[in-house]
Order: structure tokens, then C-alpha cells, then sequence
């Protein structure tokens, strides 16, 4: 009955069940099989809804859309465009940049590709990029923030697997620059090959833009410096974050009228969040349930049997988790998965750090990766192409991301930089 039951789950999932329905019936079922009282399950969701640092959640959640729905992305491009347009292949780079500031602070790959995507692609195209190239480039650089301040994805994980989140932010800066400049380096290939339009430097439009922008550049600024400086604690800088863009886009900028838009704004916010919320309350429960049942030390068991160095076992988990980042979103992932192998990097000496910023460098690249990619299907979606056309646009950019993921694997200086 379990295992029919089980099975039935799996396949409701694959048919587009809400995954936090799946997971609710998921945690029901185990706790009924191992024979304890369900009330383990609200019992965990109170404890994480009560973690400090979930105030921050919210609040950043609100500061994304607010920007998204200002003028926050054309600024940017402008500013980034005047600044590098002069090099080959700087408008691709000013892609890459504006992506990466963009999904930091909106938390979402999709509000990312959305918001630039139909900004940026016409004007890639206009310059002389090829099509393969400027759907790769925007698909995958959706997700290219997740590893810098103040990302969602790494509050989650420092949450769930009780890492410092100040380590976690520290841990995440120079493997995300390095993706970014090897990314910048074949854009810059690319565009030389394709010979693309070029802009001569001008220091005045420089100067024009930067003003027009000034505000936005401030905000990872003192963001980075109030939170490794301990000025404030994250929960400060996440309602410091949300004021500041309230008050650049409102009133600086007037790009937001509260008094006509504050009600969808609000709504846009809680439902990005709420669903977030609803996953990671029924997840927790589900993956305390798998602890108690000691599955993680079942799994170390049957590990320790067949790899016996920390190199076989950084393989194998990475291949575990390309398949992870394929099937799942990558809050899920973190809630359902990272419990699980958190014992088992331990054994093998593996810094929680560093296995955070591996852990969401594969779901980074799984964004990208059929069957349930998303940035796929948000960019089919965008550019009205077809999810095969995007999957092989974005090929060549996996590859890029994969050679960097092994490095940042093996190389755990370039995480744990600042011990």
C-alpha cells in the first residue's frame, strides 16, 4: 500500500501537481508508514516560520518586484552600455552584468529573463549577435546572481543547513565573478568572430547615465559594506533594502505610483513568497521525517562502501545534483536534499560552505537543463521559442558553466577565500 501510494505521488508530480501538495501528502504518508503522530509536521513548519532570518525572505522578495516594476533595468542597461559598449562583445557583457544585479536582489531567474529579456534581446539582435547566441545568453544569465548578496537561494540554504548566511554571502562572491568573466571572455570571442557593432566611448554619456542610475549603484554598495562591515544584521539590511528602493522608485524616480500600484505590487510580492513559503514549510517536515528515519546515515553506509576519498565523492555528488537541479526547483532541492547530504560531505571533510556554494552552483546550471529547467520555459515563453530551440541555444553556455563548476569543486579556496 506504501508503495503504491508512493508511486501514485511520483506520478501526480510529473503530471503538474503543485509540488507543496505532493510533498504535504509525501510527509503524511511517512510519518503514517514509520508510525508517528503528524504533528511533527506543523511542529517543524512553526519552527522555521519563527527563524530570524526568514524576516529577510519577504522583504527582499519586495524589494525585487518593486525594482522590476520601476525603471531599475533600463537604467542599468543604459549606465552598463555607455560604460563598456566600446568593447568586443560589450553589450553581451552589459547582458551579463545587469542579469547578475538583477536576479541578486529579485531572488528569481524568471522575474530576471522577464524583466531584461525583452529589454536586451532586440538590441543584442540590432548589433549583430546571432540568435542562438543572444537566447543562450539571456536563458542561462537569468540565474547568474544566485551566488551574490543578498540571494534568496543562499538565505534558504543558510537557513536550512545552519550556516552562518554573513560566510555563506562571503563564500559566493568570487566563484560568481569567476562564472561571470568566463562567460564574459566567450561573449567577447563570439562577438569578435561575428563582428559586432561597437560604440566609441564617451565620456559624457558616461557621466549622464551614471547620474541617472546613481541611486541603484548605491544599493549592493551598502548592502555589501552594512553587512560584512556588522553595521546590520541581515534582517536590517533586507528592511534597509526594501525602504531605499521604495524610496528611489517612488519618490527619486517617480517610476512607481503607490497610491494606483501598491495593491498589485503587494499582491505580486506575497504570491512569489507564499509559494516559496508553502514548499519550504511541508518540505522541512518531510526531510525531518527522512532524518528520524536515518536515512542519511543508510546513505553514508552505502557510500562508505564504495568511494573512500573526498574527490570520488564530490563526483559523485555532483552528478547527483545536475540530476537534482533538472527535476527540481532549486528552493525544493535545497529544503528536501540538503539535510540529506549534509552528514555525508561532513564525513568526507567537506566545508558547509563550500558545499553550499556547490550545491547551488548544479541547481544554477539546472535552471538551464530539460526536463523541468525553468529559465526554458520562462525564455520559450519571452521569446515565443520553442524549449529545444533554447536548450541547444544555451548548450554552449552549460558547457562554460560545467568546466566552472568543476573548478570551483576542486579548488575550495576560491569559496573559503576569506578563513
Amino acid at each position: 500500500m506504501i508503495i503504491t501510494a508512493t508511486i501514485g505521488l511520483v506520478l501526480i508530480a510529473l503530471i503538474g501537481a503543485p509540488l507543496f501538495i505532493v510533498l504535504a501528502a509525501g510527509g503524511l504518508l511517512a510519518s503514517h508508514s514509520a508510525e508517528i503522530s503528524p504533528d511533527i509536521l506543523i511542529v517543524e513548519m512553526h519552527r522555521l516560520a519563527s527563524s530570524p532570518n526568514m524576516i529577510a525572505i519577504p522583504l527582499f522578495t519586495l524589494a525585487g518586484v518593486l525594482m522590476s516594476n520601476g525603471g531599475a533595468p533600463r537604467r542599468l542597461v543604459d549606465f552598463y552600455r555607455a560604460a563598456l559598449g566600446w568593447m568586443p562583445g560589450g553589450l553581451a557583457i552589459v547582458a551579463l552584468g545587469s542579469c547578475a544585479f538583477f536576479t541578486a536582489f529579485s531572488g528569481a531567474s524568471g522575474v530576471t529573463i522577464l524583466a531584461l529579456g525583452g529589454l536586451l534581446y532586440p538590441v543584442l539582435r540590432g548589433e549583430g549577435y546571432k540568435e542562438n547566441f543572444s537566447l543562450g545568453l539571456l536563458t542561462t544569465s537569468g540565474s547568474l546572481g544566485l551566488l551574490f548578496p543578498p540571494s534568496l537561494a543562499i538565505l534558504v540554504y543558510g537557513i536550512v543547513a545552519g550556516v552562518s548566511i554573513h560566510d555563506m554571502f562571503l563564500s559566493g562572491v568570487i566563484p560568481g565573478t569567476l562564472l561571470i568573466i568566463i562567460l564574459a571572455l566567450y561573449s567577447m570571442r563570439q562577438a569578435g568572430k561575428n563582428h559586432t557593432t561597437r560604440h566609441r566611448f564617451h565620456l559624457s554619456r558616461l557621466l549622464i547615465t551614471m547620474r541617472g542610475c546613481a541611486w541603484d549603484l548605491f544599493l549592493p554598495a551598502g548592502i555589501i559594506i552594512g553587512i560584512f562591515g556588522g553595521f546590520v544584521s541581515i534582517m536590517e539590511a533586507a528592511a534597509v533594502t526594501c525602504a531605499y528602493v521604495i524610496l528611489i522608485e517612488v519618490v527619486i524616480y517617480k517610476e512607481i505610483n503607490l497610491r494606483q500600484q501598491l495593491f498589485g505590487l503587494l499582491v505580486e510580492s506575497c504570491i512569489l513568497f507564499g509559494s516559496l513559503l508553502a514548499i519550504l514549510l511541508v518540505a522541512l517536515g518531510l526531510t525531518n521525517l527522512m532524518i528520524d528515519a536515518q536515512l542519511p546515515m543508510l546513505l553514508l553506509k552505502v557510500i562508505e562502501q564504495h568511494i573512500h576519498r573526498p574527490t570520488e565523492f564530490l563526483i559523485v555528488l555532483n552528478v547527483f545534483l545536475l540530476l537534482v537541479g533538472a527535476m527540481m526547483d532549486i528552493f525544493s532541492a535545497i529544503i528536501v536534499v540538503v539535510p540529506l547530504i549534509l552528514p555525508l560531505a561532513a564525513r568526507y571533510g567537506i566545508d558547509p560552505a563550500h558545499l553550499g556554494i556547490i550545491f547551488l552552483a548544479n541547481l544554477e546550471i539546472g535552471y538551464s537543463t530539460p526536463p523541468v529547467g525553468i529559465n526554458l520555459f520562462i525564455a520559450s515563453q519571452r521569446f515565443n521559442k520553442t524549449v529545444i530551440t533554447l536548450f541547444k541555444s544555451t548548450f554552449p553556455f552549460l558547457l562554460l558553466m560545467l568546466i566552472w563548476l568543476i573548478i570551483i569543486t576542486y579548488i575550495p579556496q576560491l569559496s573559503l577565500w576569506w578563513k
